[in-house]
Formats: structure tokens, sequence, C-alpha cells
């Protein structure tokens, strides 16, 4: 017998077999209904066009639709998150005749002396990896790195340059772990030797850019100085380096060209750096 089941006897009997809720559960299959599609990486890429400047071969790359994918936040050491897509897998271009490997920023910056050790120490015995996929997987995107950081070895890249794509290799297994264990994927052991690769990459970017400021002019791969003192501050905290965290803390603190937002994060690395001295 229904809970409505009296109401015959008041003369509605066309309501005893209702459901309740009917209507919130049709409101609510309606709503589902009618959601946006969820965003999927391969709608936020595109194929570009570009010419290698060690072999002149041409030849099309995936790069992120600029402003297409919705920003979500920032992690403390700057690496931005997107919706339905890791940008930072995106922003390696190779050649996929000569191996030649860099940034996007920085590929067709390339002199003549560099093309020749990029031909002599790369392009004569690496071995190119053909893609066929929709999106750049993890583990093809952290080959593109492995050439980016090689081929700036190899030209005798500035300090800087190195360091920043050490700092994106660091933010891309950051992305890698995080994207198995999302999913359910990842083995313990895999998680740990990504989690080891984040720390070595993000160990040298640190080297890199403290060597970098005080060797090159600012801005530093795009950069300003306020920028990368506060980069180097918290990587310097990762590893344990307070004293040279809370040098590089108090400048940006004093410095006139550090905005009101970047003050604010100053001391909040002044209170993490306090708090991380006393466990």
């Amino acid at each position: 017998m229904g809970i409505l089941s009296g109401l015959g006897g008041l003369g509605l009997g066309d309501l005893e077999g209702m459901d309740i809720f009917e209507e919130e559960e049709a409101k609510k299959e309606a709503s589902v209904a009618a959601a946006p599609p969820k965003i999927e990486e391969k709608d936020l890429i595109y194929d570009k066009n570009f010419t290698c400047p060690v072999c002149g071969t041409e030849f099309r790359a995936k790069i992120m639709k600029t402003g297409k994918a919705k920003l979500l936040g920032t992690d403390q050491d700057l690496r931005a998150r997107y919706e339905g897509i890791d940008a930072v897998k995106y922003d390696v271009e190779l050649c996929p005749v000569c191996g030649y490997a860099a940034l996007s920023r920085y590929f067709s910056n390339l002199g003549s002396a560099q093309a020749k050790l990029i031909k002599e120490k790369i392009s004569i015995s690496v071995h190119i990896t053909e893609y066929h996929d929709e999106v750049y997987s993890y583990e093809q995107a952290f080959e593109r790195y492995q050439l980016a950081l090689a081929c700036a070895m190899v030209k005798k890249a500035k300090a800087s340059e190195k360091a920043y794509i050490c700092l994106k290799s660091g933010w891309l297994v950051r992305g890698w772990r995080e994207n198995l264990q999302d999913n359910g994927k990842g083995n313990e052991a895999l998680v740990e030797k990504l989690k080891k690769q984040e720390d070595d990459y993000l160990q040298n970017a640190f080297r890199g850019f403290a060597e970098a400021r005080k060797s090159e002019n600012f801005p530093l791969c795009g950069m300003d100085e306020v920028t990368v003192d506060y980069l180097l501050a918290v990587l310097a905290i990762r590893f344990k380096k307070f004293d040279v965290a809370s040098h590089l803390v108090a400048g940006i603190l004093a410095s006139p060209s550090a905005n009101a937002r970047m003050k604010d994060k100053a001391r909040d690395l002044k209170e993490q750096i306090m708090a991380e001295k006393k466990r």
C-alpha cells in the first residue's frame, strides 16, 4: 500500500500512485542532458607548421590553442593547471628528421655554430619515435623534453634555458604522476620513480636559475627579477635551503618593483619557512 493510498477517499485517486519526487528526478535528468560535453584534450590542440633551423625541414607539431583552455589555478612553483589538458606536454618542438628539439620560445633562435653542433652530435645518431596519436602521451612528451635538454647541452645554451627545460620537465613528471594516481593506473614503483625524477629536475632548475640570476640579464625565460626570485625561494624551501629562501623573500618584500600580490605571496613563503624550520 502506497503512502498516498488514502487520497482516493478524498476524491484524489489519480494522485495515489504518483512518485513524490518525480518532478525533482525529471529536473535532474534534464540538467544532466543539458550539461555541456566534457572538454577533451584533442579539442584544445592543433597542428602548427614549423621550419627546422638546423636542417630546413618543414613539419607539423601539436601545440595548445592559446586562450581556449580554462585556467584552473597555479601551483606554488608557477606550474599552470588547465581544464582538460596538461599544457606542459605541448611546449617542446621536435624536428622529426634531424632530431633538433627545444622549448617553443627557443626553437627558432639558433645560431649557425649551434646548428653545426646539433648536426654533429645529435642528428647523426638520434632515433626519432614516430607519433600517430591525436594527443601526446606523457611518455611521448617526456621523450621530447629529454631531447630538448640534450640539444640544449650540445648547443651550449644559456643556463636559464637549461634551467627552464628542467623546471618544465619537473612539472611534466608531476602531471604524469598525478594522472596515473587519479586514474588508478600508477603502480607504486612508477609513482616513486616519477617523484624522484621531479625532485631531480627541480633541483637542477634551482641550480640553473641561481646561476642565470648572477650571469644573465633579465627577463629570464620571460620572467622578471621578482618572479625569478620568488620561484627560487619556493624551490629553496622545497630542498630545505631555508637561509637562501629567507634572503630571497626579504628581497622581494623590500623590492619597489614587486606588486602587492607578489608581496602577499612572499609573506606566505615567510610563514612557510618558519613553519618548516619548526618541524
